[in-house]
């Protein structure tokens, strides 16, 4: 029986989007510019990497030529192989955030056709009354940001005072997010954890997309960090979405990463965690070789979002894009007769583009495995077409959106 993996390769738009302007996002293009910048060699890093962005591997498979269709023009300075190896295309968004729940659902057949409640940016970013009611269920005596901020740049600022003061930081951005940043030990993972599920509870009627927690560690703001026990406490689909068809017909759904919190553990079989692109694509290797017939194995690589693309770093980015694409040959070793392979992500994350948000963009849609015939799916109207085209080759009945290209 067939198997499907998805890796969803977080923010790495291709441009092109046709509402990017709508969203503030026109000319935004995540691999187009990461590629410019890297062949005029302002990607270039000491003893990180240097020259023109090199992807053979997603080349191969059909990504500079989803990249043409997206935004009309191959990325600079990438040679363009002769042939293509699996299928291979863009696909656009209809859905109406630009965040990573809409598109995660979208990309497993439920697109989101609400409109998310957001806080708003000012001087103060949460209400006063929401403030107090959740100080008072969970026993803090205040808390500290209140703001739209960088994650990374708020623990810097506020790291000690909240040490000090016990208060926890509470900041958010354009996404429809509450997040809480706090010390691992001095205020304790689980208390984070404990907090984030009362402020869950109290963001339900505000129509909020996500609580994260962020835990980091260290003592001051050279040492602070974040660490690897993050949690999304999401809202669920609004329909079922594919991991529950599978999970419905009696397979397993295999989450990695942060998977199972966004689709709020709904149609999750199992969960597994890892710290960093290569702990996940490493992880995702195991779970290749234990899933059984008819199994989803779901991962998120999330440090192209979190670690490069919100902190605007582009050589960050670039040499994270070379160092997965190196590791698609092992993908490549753990197949067997049946499966499909689908690399594609959720929404853009343009690291040369204004502020720290997330951009509106096409991505790519890259498919292959034993038995594939190599083909251009051109650009789909919908991110649901990869899940349609997913429950099709598991065998699932097909779903009210999008359409499958099998």
């Amino acid at each position: 029986m067939a198997r499907a993996f998805i890796y969803v390769l977080d923010s790495f738009g291709i441009g092109g989007a046709p509402d990017a302007e709508a969203y503030g996002d026109a000319g935004a293009n995540t691999l187009g510019h990461i590629a410019e910048f890297c062949a005029a060699g302002a990607g270039d890093r000491a003893g990180l990497r240097q020259g023109p962005l090199q992807l053979p591997n997603m080349s191969a498979l059909g990504l500079l030529h989803a990249a043409k269709l997206a935004s009309g023009d191959f990325p600079a300075g990438m040679p363009v192989p002769e042939r293509i190896f699996g299928l291979s295309g863009a696909a656009s968004e209809i859905s109406r955030g630009k965040d990573t729940p809409s598109g995660h659902w979208e990309i497993a057949g439920v697109p989101v056709s609400f409109d998310w409640g957001y806080f708003p940016e000012g001087e103060t970013a949460f209400p006063q009354d929401l403030i107090e009611d959740i100080c008072r269920d969970a026993d803090i005596p205040g808390i500290l940001g209140n703001c739209h901020a960088s994650g990374t740049e708020i623990i810097a600022r506020l790291g000690e005072e909240h040490i000090r003061t016990g208060m926890p930081i509470c900041y958010t951005s354009t996404d429809s997010v509450f997040q809480i940043a706090a010390h691992e030990t001095h205020f304790g993972l689980d208390r984070l954890i404990a907090l984030c599920r009362i402020v869950r509870t109290h963001l339900d009627p505000l129509n909020i997309g996500r609580v994260i927690a962020r835990p980091f560690i260290g003592e001051t703001p050279e040492t602070f960090v974040r660490t690897g026990n993050r949690r999304d406490f999401a809202v669920p689909p609004p329909e079922p979405t594919l991991l529950d068809r599978v999970v419905a017909a009696g397979r397993q759904v295999h989450a990695i990463g942060k998977v199972g919190d966004i689709y709020a553990h709904q149609g999750v079989s199992r969960v597994l965690k890892a710290n960093g692109n290569a702990a996940l694509v490493e992880t995702s290797l195991r779970v290749m070789a234990e899933a059984g017939d008819g199994d989803l194995v779901f991962t998120n690589l999330v440090d192209f979002d979190q670690t490069y693309g919100h902190r605007r770093d582009v050589a960050g980015y670039a040499a994270a894009l070379e160092a997965f694409d190196q590791q698609i040959p092992d993908i490549h070793r753990h197949l067997r007769d049946g499966d499909l392979v689908v690399l594609t992500a959720d929404h853009g994350c343009d690291p040369t583009w204004r502020g720290t948000d997330h951009t509106r963009e096409r991505v790519p849609v890259l498919m292959f495995g034993p038995g594939i015939r190599s083909r251009s799916i051109g650009v789909r109207e919908t991110y649901a077409d990869i899940g349609e085209t997913v429950a099709a080759h598991l065998g699932l009945a097909a779903g009210p959106h999008g359409k499958s290209f099998l």
